[in-house]
């Protein structure tokens, strides 16, 4: 156990060396860009084995357009590439760490305008530019260990009941760490996507509208159970955050008059 706990130290140091974009949330990232970079290649290796890419100019040429526009009002200098994946029953888009976005076409049917997918977009860019998938590999690892130095003071001193405190420990583990980790990470990007769009001269109003017509074709998710909030929870964030995107969308707006 106390081999474990020095393996924790090192790491524990450092805690708070980043901060999130537009929120300033403290965050725990132990991975390298040079690993997310990676991160983000292997996964697209696997996403092109596996996924059909579209080229059709209907999907393409509004991707292209809405994705470069929100990469250039995040000012960071990714690989900034855009795809999309030819699969009408999946509503979804992603955007790996190296920058490489990814939509399904099964997202256009709740897709009125370029505003409306720039919602979506800068949400999953968001989390690219938040490093959020890095930091939760870093709160994985660390829960992990944690976990690993319970584990074995349990097994010293749980007697007949160390096996239930284990298992115990596993579910709390994931259902009190990661899972709301995880939801947080959604709020985030919600907030940090929001802005983004709205300096990128896109109304930010557009993300409600877009929000309630998903929120009417799905199923809330178990709250407890879920990696996502409910959409209830999500268009309430997002009406609170509205004044703040108003705001920059106004100046957006201002600096760049007659941007459509």
């Amino acid at each position: 156990m106390k081999r474990l706990a020095l393996l924790l130290l090192p790491m524990l140091l450092l805690l708070g060396c980043a901060k999130a974009p537009i929120t300033g949330r403290t965050q725990i990232i132990m991975l390298s860009p040079d690993q997310e970079t990676a991160l983000g290649l292997q996964t697209e290796k696997e996403i092109f084995k596996t996924e059909k890419i579209s080229h059709d100019p209907r999907y393409t040429a509004m991707v292209e357009r809405v994705g470069k526009r929100i990469a250039n009002a995040t000012k960071m200098d990714l690989d900034w590439k855009f795809y999309v994946i030819d699969n009408d029953k999946v509503p979804n888009a992603f955007c790996l760490a190296n920058g490489h976005v990814f939509v399904y076409t099964g997202l256009f049917k709740y897709i009125d305008n370029d505003a409306e997918l720039a919602a979506v977009m800068a949400h999953e860019i968001a989390h690219a530019i938040a490093h959020h998938v890095a930091e939760r590999l870093s709160v994985a690892q660390l829960t992990g260990l944690a976990t690993a130095v319970a584990n074995q003071a349990i097994a010293q001193n749980g007697g007949e009941y160390a096996e239930l405190f284990q298992a115990a420990l596993g579910i709390g583990s994931q259902v009190g760490v990661m899972l709301p980790y995880s939801r947080m990470q959604e709020s985030e990007a919600d907030h940090i996507g929001l802005i983004i769009m709205a300096m990128a001269c896109y109304d930010p109003r557009a993300a409600l509208s877009f929000w309630k017509k998903f929120a009417k074709a799905g199923k809330e998710p178990i709250v407890y159970l879920s990696t996502h909030p409910t959409s209830r929870s999500r268009i309430e964030q997002i009406e609170r955050l509205m004044p703040e995107a108003m705001k920059e969308y106004r100046a957006c707006r201002k600096s760049a008059p007659g941007t459509p």
